[in-house]
């Protein structure tokens, strides 16, 4: 397929994370967590420009060697409280105005996600070459033991209670205890997020609670993908490299 235009990869991740504080420089399989997503990137048939938004020390001093440019991330998304689509807007303005204010596509990758390849970013890039409507394709993962069905949250005496209605799903007398029993239940693992340009000038517009998607969200299909903010899913990230040989 021959794609015309500027399609920016930008890999994001800063270095004060609390919950699991090294996550986007720790070596998973001989390797420093960021390279995953930017070996991806460089992988791709589409990618035109990689560039990192990051405050991380390690791949500044490495870009030359990493072939990506740097976002020097201003001290206000420097913070906990910073939220990750500031982030995202900041660096596709940036990029917007170094690229002479064209992208066709913007390529969303996080440093701490490493269930990541090509082949995935490919795919999204040529589903929404072929979609005029649809405003991002995303890598998802199926987790139906995850369903809405299953959540709780606790209620003022400490009891467990449904954390949606159940009349949210209709029909009650169709539920019951199979996990499968309300479809497949698709969650955005953040592998990835490709984006039309439209979705960041109008973030506004778009879905929470990943408002950088749009609304009219294509799936890219990944299996156990998942950026890692827990122990378990470090282990879940390096089965995901094995199995695919990466």
């Amino acid at each position: 397929m021959n794609i015309e235009g500027n399609i920016a990869a930008v890999i994001l991740g800063r270095k004060g994370s609390t919950g699991f504080p090294g996550k986007n420089t720790m070596k998973i399989l001989d390797k420093p967590a960021y390279e995953y997503a930017i070996n991806a990137a460089k992988k791709s048939k589409y990618v035109t420009n990689i560039f990192c938004s990051t405050d991380i020390d390690e791949i500044i001093d490495r870009r030359n060697e990493l072939n990506v440019d740097i976002i020097l991330r201003p001290s206000h998304l420097l913070t906990a409280e910073a939220l990750f689509e500031d982030a995202v807007e900041h660096a596709y303005q940036d990029i917007k105005k170094r690229l002479g204010g064209k992208i066709k596509y913007f390529v969303i990758l996080m440093a701490n996600a490493v269930t990541i390849n090509n082949k995935l970013i490919d795919e999204a890039i040529e589903k929404l070459e072929a979609d005029e409507e649809a405003d991002s394709a995303v890598t998802v993962s199926v987790f139906n033991m995850y369903s809405p069905l299953r959540a709780r949250k606790l209620d003022s005496d400490g009891y467990l209670k449904p954390f949606v209605p159940f009349s949210a799903f209709g029909d009650e007398k169709t539920l019951s205890c199979d996990r499968n029993s309300q479809g497949d239940v698709f969650y955005a693992d953040m592998s990835h997020s490709v984006c039309k340009s439209r979705c960041i000038e109008k973030i506004e517009e778009g879905l929470l609670p990943q408002k950088w998607m749009g609304r009219k969200i294509l799936p890219i299909l990944n299996k156990d993908g998942c950026d890692i903010d827990e122990n378990w899913q470090l282990d879940m990230s390096i089965r995901w490299l094995e199995n695919n040989k990466i």
